[in-house]
C-alpha cells in the first residue's frame, strides 16, 4: 500500500509469520521514560508514509527537530507497508527493533511486548492527556500503554456521487438489503459498482468484519477472542451475507490480482471514476487522489457513508470498525526518542498533518485543521460511536488475523463457503 495500513492497513506490523519468532527475541527491562532530548543521539525512525503528502510533512518535522536539538540526528526509513512488515520481521527476529516505528497496536504489539522488544510508554502523561481516549485503546496491553497513536479513523464506504446519481440511487444505503439493491442498480446502468484489491486480501476482510459486527454484534467478537472460538452461527450468517454481494459480481475486472495502491489498483479504480465505491479507511481520499490521473481524485464528487445495518442483526449501525496509526518505541531507543516523539504529537504538528487531509488527528484541538467534509464526517461518527472494533487482523494474534484475511479471500474467490471460513478461523484460534 502506498501510504498506510493498513492496517493498517491495517495488517500485523511484524508480518503474519513473525508471531512465534517475536517471542523468541530477547530484550531488556528498560521501561523508557520522557527523556530531555538534549543529549546527542541518532534516532532510527521507520514509518510507512512513503508517499506525499505525509512523507514530506514527516521529513519537515524531523528537520525542525534536528535544527532545535544540536547533535541529534533523525535517521528516517520510509517503507511501503509490505516492505515494512518484511524488514521489521527480520530485525525483530534478531532482537533489534528500530528506535521508533509504525504500530497499529493489537495482537502484534502484544507479542512485541511479551518478547521484550518495546518499551512501556512512561513519562508521557502530558501527551496521553491530550489524546482522544478511544484512540489509545489498541495500544494498551494488560492495562499498560506501549504505543502512542497519531491518527485514528474508521472504515466506511467512499462513493462517487455522480455515479450513484447516474444509477438513480437517491441516497446512500442504510441497510444491507439496500446496499445489494444499489449494486444491482449500478450494474444495470453499466457502472462497475466496487473496487477491490483482491491480491492484498486485507481490504476484503473489512466487509466480513463489519457484517460480523452488524449480525453477531461486538460482544460476540469479543467473546470469540476470549474463548478462542469462532463457532457462533452468526459468523456463518455474516459470510452468507457477504456471499450475497460476491454473487452479484460487483468488483472490477481483474480484481483478484489487483493491489490497493497501484496505478491499476483499488484506489485508482475509484479515484479515476471507473468504480462507484470502495470500503476503506479514513485515508481513502488521499490515496485515491495519489493514484488518479493527474492526481486530481474525485474532489467534491466523493461522499462517505457508514456501513449499513443488517435487518435482524444484533449490532448497531453506530458501532465503528477501524483503527489508526501510532508509534512504538524499541527496547534500545535512546532517551532523546521520547522527546522527539512528543514533538510529533503537539497540536501544531498534528494540525500540519491534518491539513493534508491524510489523517484524522488524535490530539484534541487539532481536528480544527480538517478541511474535507468527509473526514469531518468520519471524525463526527467516531465521536458518537456506540462501540469500536479494531481491525480483526490487528486485534487478534497474527496467525488468526492472517487466517481471517486468507479465508475471506477464499470466499471472495469462490474457493470456500461461509461455513468453512468460520470453521477455519475457529481452528486457527484454538491452535494459539
Amino acid at each position: 500500500m502506498s501510504m498506510f495500513i493498513s492496517r493498517r492497513s491495517l495488517l500485523g506490523a511484524a508480518g503474519a509469520g513473525a508471531g512465534a519468532m517475536l517471542l523468541g527475541a530477547c530484550g531488556d527491562d528498560d521501561e523508557g521514560g520522557g527523556g530531555s532530548g538534549n543529549e546527542a543521539a541518532e534516532i532510527q525512525w521507520w514509518h510507512i508514509s512513503n508517499t506525499a503528502p505525509l512523507l514530506d510533512k514527516w521529513d519537515k518535522l524531523a528537520k525542525d527537530y534536528e535544527a532545535a536539538h544540536a547533535g541529534t540526528t533523525i535517521k528516517i526509513t520510509p517503507l511501503e507497508n509490505e516492505a515494512f512488515k518484511a524488514k521489521l520481521t527480520t530485525v525483530t527476529q534478531a532482537g533489534n527493533p528500530p528506535h521508533m516505528f509504525q504500530s497499529w497496536g493489537g495482537g502484534v504489539l502484544a507479542q512485541q511486548v511479551q518478547a521484550g522488544l518495546v518499551k512501556e510508554m512512561t513519562g508521557v502523561d502530558d501527551v496521553v492527556s491530550s489524546i482522544i481516549p478511544a484512540a489509545l485503546e489498541p495500544y494498551k496491553i494488560d492495562g499498560k500503554l506501549y504505543g502512542i497513536p497519531w491518527d485514528i479513523g474508521m472504515v466506511g464506504f467512499w462513493y462517487n456521487k455522480d455515479l450513484f446519481a447516474k444509477a438513480k440511487i437517491a441516497s446512500p444505503p442504510a441497510t444491507w438489503a439496500e446496499m445489494l439493491d444499489a449494486v444491482g442498480k449500478l450494474k444495470a446502468a453499466g457502472i462497475v459498482p466496487a473496487g477491490l484489491a483482491g491480491k492484498d486480501k486485507w481490504p476484503a476482510h473489512f466487509y466480513y468484519a463489519y457484517l460480523c459486527m452488524r449480525i453477531a454484534g461486538l460482544d460476540a467478537l469479543k467473546q470469540a477472542a476470549a474463548d478462542k472460538k469462532f463457532d457462533n452461527p452468526d459468523f456463518v450468517k455474516a459470510g452468507e451475507a457477504m456471499k450475497q454481494l460476491i454473487d452479484l459480481k460487483p468488483f472490477q475486472n481483474g480484481f483478484l490480482a489487483a493491489e490497493y495502491g497501484t496505478a491499476d489498483g483499488q484506489a485508482a479504480a475509484v479515484g479515476n471514476g471507473k468504480a462507484a465505491f470502495e470500503l476503506m479507511g479514513q485515508w481513502a481520499p488521499s490515496v485515491q487522489k495519489e493514484w488518479s490521473v493527474g492526481k486530481a481524485g474525485l474532489g467534491d464528487k466523493l461522499g462517505f457513508f457508514a456501513f449499513p445495518a443488517v435487518d435482524g442483526g444484533k449490532g448497531q449501525q453506530t458501532d465503528a470498525f477501524g483503527g489508526g496509526n501510532g508509534f512504538a518505541i524499541g527496547k534500545d531507543a535512546p532517551d532523546a526518542t521520547w522527546d522527539f516523539m512528543k514533538s510529533l504529537l503537539t497540536v501544531d504538528s498534528q494540525k500540519l498533518l491534518a491539513d493534508t487531509g491524510a489523517i484524522v488527528p488524535t490530539v484534541k484541538g487539532a481536528e480544527v485543521a480538517l478541511k474535507d467534509e468527509n473526514l469531518k464526517a468520519v471524525s463526527a461518527a467516531l465521536t458518537s460511536a456506540t462501540g469500536f472494533q479494531l481491525y480483526l487482523d490487528q486485534a487478534w494474534p497474527p496467525a488468526v488475523g492472517t487466517q481471517v484475511n486468507d479465508s475471506v479471500a477464499e470466499l471472495v474467490a469462490g474457493k470456500a463457503d461461509p461455513a468453512k471460513v468460520a470453521d477455519t478461523i475457529s481452528k486457527t484460534f484454538q491452535s494459539q
